[in-house]
């Protein structure tokens, strides 16, 4: 490995410490939203790792062709020092910025959404369900004058009808109907007690 490649390694390696201070930075920024889920924890921090050290391999690959010399990892340690004495506290003003930038956006694009979409199509289905509700109630009326309409010659008919029985059979079918009535009232009676027995 010729001079350059070595200066240059070191130079790409001291700039891999100061990113790979910054990434764990920000993972541990973000740690504490999964910190409570044990599952998660080992997952996120076995995950960042894993790809921290394949990410950094692959850029010592492309620079030496992946050889791994003693002054690779000081070189990437000079980084992440550097990086924790002159970066890290201009590094996490940046990021809760920009945290705080997102945030913004997305609540702003979420009140955007339930102003411009949501709002509009609750009160679409409000107004469809009251338009059926007027239609159904509507066409209930109209069914009930019509069956009115239909029956009240039919009504005076049966009338008619029942005046000109004999006095006897009137009398009978008086009668039966008060007979119904009476068995009527005793199963309302009986299933109200049933229920009031049951609470």
């Amino acid at each position: 490995m010729t001079l350059d490649v070595q200066f240059l390694t070191m130079i790409v390696m001291i700039i891999s410490g100061i990113y790979l201070g910054a990434a764990l930075e920000t993972f541990l920024r973000f740690k504490p939203y999964w910190k409570s889920n044990w599952f998660m924890l080992y997952f996120m921090e076995i995950a960042f790792w894993l790809s921290q050290v394949l990410l950094l391999f692959y850029v010592l690959f492309l620079v030496n062709a992946g050889e791994l010399r003693v002054y690779v990892f000081l070189a990437l340690f000079m980084g992440f020092a550097a990086y924790k004495a002159l970066f890290a506290p201009l590094y996490k003003r940046l990021l809760e910025l920009f945290i705080r930038i997102i945030l913004t956006c997305y609540h702003f694009i979420e009140k955007l959404i339930k102003t411009l979409v949501i709002a509009p199509i609750k009160y679409i289905i409000q107004l469809l369900i009251t338009l059926i509700l007027f239609i159904v109630q509507l066409l209930v009326k109209v069914f009930l004058f019509v069956v009115k309409v239909i029956f009240f010659p039919i009504k005076w008919i049966l009338i008619l009808l029942y005046r000109m029985l004999p006095k006897n059979i009137r009398n009978f079918l008086h009668k039966t109907a008060g007979f119904y009535s009476t068995m009527e009232n005793i199963c309302k009676k009986g299933l109200d007690y049933i229920r009031f027995k049951r609470r």
